[in-house]
């Protein structure tokens, strides 16, 4: 993944959350923050440890994004009109593939909130650890731990 990704990255983004997470973070008292995502993404990307990619379909349009660093998955979404299609279970398989072979437990952080994400770990065999953290992002929900043995 490229810099120049990231204005079309942080919309789909944005578009995931705001149908996805409306009820972790409502729009109207805490709405989307681009420029801090933007940010994130740009400091991520420059850190040699983490691997990015992105999925396209026709005429190059954007349909899905995924990182991971060591032996987490940062982050992982697919764009809204592609929810159902297979696609991101089809993009899940393919970033647990980039793993190195001696990394034998994956985990990831999902918003305690998010249930049809929660759903969709549980379903490919993602468990709850147990663990549970704060986001730094206003109204400061709880994320939760999940992991996966390879």
């Amino acid at each position: 993944m490229e810099p120049a990704d990231l204005g079309e990255l942080v919309d789909l983004q944005r578009r995931g959350a705001v149908l996805g997470l409306a009820e972790v973070f409502p729009q109207e008292t805490h709405p989307f923050p681009a420029d801090a995502i933007r940010e994130q993404w740009v400091a991520e990307l420059r850190d040699e440890s983490v691997a990015a990619s992105v999925v396209t379909g026709p005429e190059g349009r954007l349909l899905g994004f995924a990182a991971r660093r060591e032996d987490e998955l940062l982050h992982f979404g697919t764009a809204p009109e592609t929810w159902g299609s297979g696609l991101a279970a089809w993009l899940h398989d393919a970033l647990l593939a980039t793993f190195p072979p001696e990394v034998r437990r994956v985990r990831l952080w999902v918003f305690a909130g998010n249930g049809r994400g929660r759903r969709f770990y549980e379903k490919l065999g993602w468990t709850v650890t147990g663990e549970e953290r704060c986001t730094s992002f206003p109204p400061h929900p709880v994320l939760v731990e999940y992991e996966r043995h390879r």
